[in-house]
């Protein structure tokens, strides 16, 4: 069984890690997003307090912890109004992945980088054609003696404008059977072959999108992370953290969005009593907080499964954690809103930004009818509609 309270240090993290954030804060991050540039400042001194890397090994220059802790830090850098996106790729996708099943070699090139913030790593999966269904997914890695070629395109790739490398999923076809497998490969940014393209977004982040396109690009045997073999066991190994992370950072956005309503539902007054007395203002931000304590401890349960090394029950909770946590981040931003009235949708009280931001954790890493369809099937044993 999962733990129901947090330990000792697990507390303190959480202090630590609230600290920082509220010294950053919201105007921070919006004024990073204003100037077109990245949080360099607050990834440099997390990654140097040792919050980038916690769920990395220690002998490598983590923390030595797992996706419990890193999830803390996202969720708490939330709270503050300036979460760190890349968080939920660089150290708890890539990070993990290689930890994992990377060679000696890759182990000590990236995860001390990763760990400390020195250098970052984007994640390619996601195709114009292979959304949620990443079968389809058609970025092809063929032999060239001892190279691989890789070719294909990938789209909606956070942060690859400042990651050192992407780990973009490719697929080799398999000599016994002729299908294709999926594979991951380690790409630095300036391959030859290798571009990228800005995704016009309305949606006010730090971290831009981008098209990627591979035309032959051309990598040493060593690029391939892991068994050739294994490739769908190594890729879900990071799609989990992906789910737990995306639920961290959508319980903190819902935490930062309905500590700004309750403060205003104080201050506020009408006809001389403040409006969060009133029920129709007071019960609504109480179903929100419920809501979002409910997404977190299903978060820590999937943290704790992951961290004790049960795959399989951790992509269960993983995505309930997600999809949990993604409705009840989108309401938590709307009954804000709604709570500030016209103040809700000004610059001023800094709000309004969050709706579009919100749904991406409705949307990504995969959506909530997927998810549907992942507990209908997998836990519910109901036939398949496709």
């Amino acid at each position: 069984m999962a733990p129901t309270l947090e330990s000792e240090e697990h507390k303190a993290l959480r202090s630590a890690v609230s600290a920082l954030g509220t010294r950053y804060g919201r105007e921070y991050l919006t004024t990073v997003v204003k100037e077109g540039r990245h949080p360099h400042e607050l990834w440099s001194e997390a990654g140097k307090l040792g919050y980038l890397g916690v769920n990395l090994p220690e002998e490598y220059g983590g923390g030595g912890g797992g996706i419990a802790e890193l999830s803390i830090v996202l969720e708490e850098l939330g709270a503050a109004g300036c979460p760190l996106l890349m968080l939920v790729v660089s150290p708890a996708i890539c990070g993990t992945v290689i930890a994992r099943f990377g060679t000696d070699a890759q182990k000590h090139r990236w995860l001390p980088a990763l760990a400390d913030g020195t250098r970052t790593m984007a994640f390619g999966i996601t195709e114009p054609d292979a959304g949620s269904n990443s079968h389809r997914i058609t970025t092809t890695a063929r032999k060239d003696g001892p190279d691989w070629l890789l070719t294909g395109r990938k789209v909606f790739i956070s942060g690859v404008d400042t990651a050192d490398a992407t780990l973009i999923v490719g697929r080799t076809e398999d000599s016994r059977t002729g299908r294709l497998k999926p594979c991951l490969f380690i790409v630095p940014r300036d391959a030859p072959g290798f571009t990228r393209h800005p995704i016009d977004m309305e949606l006010n982040a730090a971290e831009k999108q981008f098209e990627l396109v591979l035309d032959d690009v051309r990598l040493p045997a060593d690029a391939l992370v892991g068994d050739e073999d294994a490739g769908l066991l190594q890729l879900f190994a990071g799609l989990n953290p992906e789910r737990i992370m995306t639920a961290a950072f959508a319980i903190g956005m819902g935490r930062y969005a309905l500590a700004k309503a309750i403060e205003y539902a104080r201050d506020r007054s009408v006809w001389n009593t403040p409006i969060g007395a009133h029920q129709a203002i007071a019960h609504p931000l109480a179903q929100a907080h419920i809501d979002l304590e409910l997404a977190r401890l299903m978060m820590q349960k999937a943290a704790h499964l992951y961290d004790t090394g049960d795959d399989t029950g951790a992509g269960e909770a993983a995505n309930m954690a997600k999809y949990a946590a993604g409705e009840a981040c989108v309401k938590a931003v709307d009954q804000a809103v709604h709570t500030l009235g016209g103040n809700g949708l000004t610059r001023e009280f800094g709000l309004a930004s969050l709706i579009t931001a919100a749904r991406v954790a409705r949307i990504a890493p995969v959506s909530r009818e997927m998810i549907l369809n992942y507990v209908s099937h997998q836990t519910l044993g109901l036939p398949k509609s496709y």
